[in-house]
């Protein structure tokens, strides 16, 4: 009996990924509004990259994952921008309490890249980010063909490949 229930669970689980992967396949982003550091209200529709691939990382600063994540792909960024002309937003989903901490550690870190806040969790949750990091790549169009969740060194390196696939105009499958 538990062996069943348990086969239950996995199946609902993978096939809950599996949708969540495919929900946001060549969509557009939904727009909310967001926050830059300054506390100036922008909104996600302002997402964009003249046509050229965008990654967005959903992080927290408590989240050490993230935090490597973010390290690791500001270590290459410059070349990536220069090869690929991509953009990286980094969204913090830190909330009333930990926000403040967003912008020294950002500037301790030296990311050089946008990092905007969701306060609310409202852009969150319009993506259907669960656990983070999740890392979603848009292409030039601002559709989203790939998104993946938590972080293992060298995956960046997998992330920079889909953007030079993106701009051979390859399908991101």
């Amino acid at each position: 009996m538990k062996k069943n229930a348990l086969f239950l669970l996995l199946t609902f689980f993978s096939i809950a990924l599996f949708a969540q992967e495919s929900v946001f396949k060549y969509k557009k982003l939904p727009v909310v509004s967001l926050k830059d550091i300054k506390g100036i209200t922008c909104s996600s529709a302002d997402i964009s990259n003249d046509g050229k691939p965008v990654i967005i990382s959903f992080w927290a600063t408590w989240c050490k994952p993230c935090v490597r994540e973010l390290t690791a792909i500001s270590d290459v960024y410059d070349d990536w921008v220069s090869e690929t002309g991509v953009k990286l937003y980094a969204i913090s989903i830190d909330d009333a309490r930990s926000s403040s901490l967003v912008a020294p550690l950002i500037n301790g870190k030296g990311w050089d890249f946008t990092v905007l806040l969701d306060p609310n969790s409202d852009f969150k949750r319009a993506m259907n980010v669960g656990p983070i990091p999740h890392t979603f790549l848009l292409n030039g169009k601002g559709e989203v063909v790939w998104q993946h969740t938590s972080f293992a060194e060298g995956d960046e390196l997998n992330l920079i490949d889909l953007v030079r696939k993106l701009n051979k105009g390859e399908e991101i499958k």
